[in-house]
């Protein structure tokens, strides 16, 4: 079994604020992580070389033999083939930078303290090798149209669904649905004649959902009473969503579990969207949207006319919150109130654009972590609290009212 070493790439920091707590490997692009995606491809498992503050909890894992592999690249069947075939000290590099190679102990080593391997051996890409590579926050959501029915074949090649109750309405071909085990289906509707639509492990759709595929939906999760998903869409595990959701992904853990709108989105972990919340995902004039970028400290053009509101992990809404077209809303923000608000909500903030914003204390945001973490049966580790401090600590320059 290879030894997978995903690196996260330069764009790490424009994928800010959902790479703040987790590697670029573990974003959620399709129905699988990239991590997963590549376990699959290359059958093996996979570790990271990524920030020093993360690295503790997601530890490289170093053998005799390593295929080091750039994390921000999707992987498809033929770019498998070729770094399957790397020879050891063999590089794959694409316009000058390093996709992947294949690296002994020693050489490995040599790359941590130096970051570069004087042994190695550059091999341009072959041109007729398709590559996607994530480089901005709005693409994430452009890639599910093809990610989830590439994702929905790896999983599902040579297995047999679950059998549909007779209850639900299946438009299409059938072999375009997939139903895990323990999953609870009953008087919903399936349109799969545009991609297919994927159920995970134990998860119940109550009656009445609408799915227009390609949509996935993972293990443990729930979709309430009559929910509207409109694909691409990804919702990740353990995630509880109502209302109406279109080409959005929930990484994991996160509910929307009331009506409103979501719509071109991006939610990371644990976050909460309160009832009747809705963003916008297009400005009234139609004309390009803007997106903050960590990097720049400013809007940037995204060249998209769709771009709704990306969540950072922990963030959370009150009830009949309005976000505006393209809107970041950092780490552990706490937003409520009348009207519109900003389009940049930092890290760690608690409040809204009417009654101003103040800083949510560092002890107050661990604790309700740990309150909600234990709601899905997961424990709020010191890890997670040294991680969540280094975003506190690094983002104050973003919080104004602090100065």
């Amino acid at each position: 079994m290879l030894n997978i070493i995903l690196f996260d790439s330069d764009a790490r920091n424009h994928l800010l604020p959902l790479t703040a707590t987790r590697p670029m490997g573990e974003l959620r692009v399709g129905i699988l992580t990239l991590r997963e995606k590549w376990e699959r491809y290359l059958k093996g498992t996979a570790s990271y070389i990524t920030q020093e503050y993360l690295q503790e909890k997601f530890p490289i894992r170093i053998e005799e033999e390593n295929i080091i592999i750039n994390a921000g690249i999707l992987p498809n069947e033929q770019l498998c083939r070729r770094i399957s075939e790397l020879g050891l000290s063999e590089a794959l590099l694409l316009d000058g930078e390093l996709v992947a190679a294949r690296l002994n102990e020693v050489q490995f080593e040599h790359l941590i303290e130096d970051e570069e391997v004087h042994s190695l051996q550059g091999v341009d890409l072959d041109k007729n090798i398709p590559i996607v590579q994530i480089n901005h926050l709005w693409e994430l959501t452009l890639l599910g149209k093809q990610a989830i029915p590439d994702d929905f074949e790896l999983i599902t090649k040579g297995r047999k669904s679950q059998p549909v109750s007779a209850t639900n309405t299946i438009i299409g071909p059938a072999a375009n649905v997939f139903l895990e085990e323990g999953v609870k289906m009953e008087c919903c509707m399936l349109n799969v004649t545009g991609g297919p639509v994927y159920i995970g492990k134990n998860t119940e759709l109550m009656e009445g959902c609408m799915l227009r595929g390609p949509v996935s939906v993972g293990s443990d999760s729930i979709l309430k009473l009559g929910a509207k998903i409109y694909g691409p869409t990804t919702i990740g595990p353990g995630c509880r969503v109502g209302g109406e959701v279109t080409r959005s992904i929930l990484t994991a853990n996160s509910n929307k579990a009331h009506d409103g709108f979501l719509g071109d989105a991006v939610l990371g972990e644990w976050c909460n969207i309160g009832a009747d919340t809705n963003n916008s995902n297009l400005k009234n004039s139609y004309s390009e949207v803007k997106l903050w970028d960590y990097v720049s400290g400013r809007f940037e053009k995204t060249g998209q006319q769709f771009v709704g509101l990306v969540m950072g992990d922990h963030a959370k809404c009150g009830i009949n919150t309005m976000f505006n077209t393209g809107t970041v809303v950092g780490v552990f923000a706490n937003v409520f109130g009348a009207g519109f608000l900003r389009n940049f909500i930092p890290d760690f903030a608690w409040g809204g654009d009417g009654g101003g914003y103040r800083t949510y204390k560092f002890g107050e945001a661990c604790d309700t972590a740990a309150i909600v973490m234990a709601r899905r049966n997961q424990a709020f580790t010191e890890l997670d609290k040294a991680i969540l401090y280094h975003v506190y600590d690094r983002t104050i320059q973003y919080r104004s009212w602090e100065k």
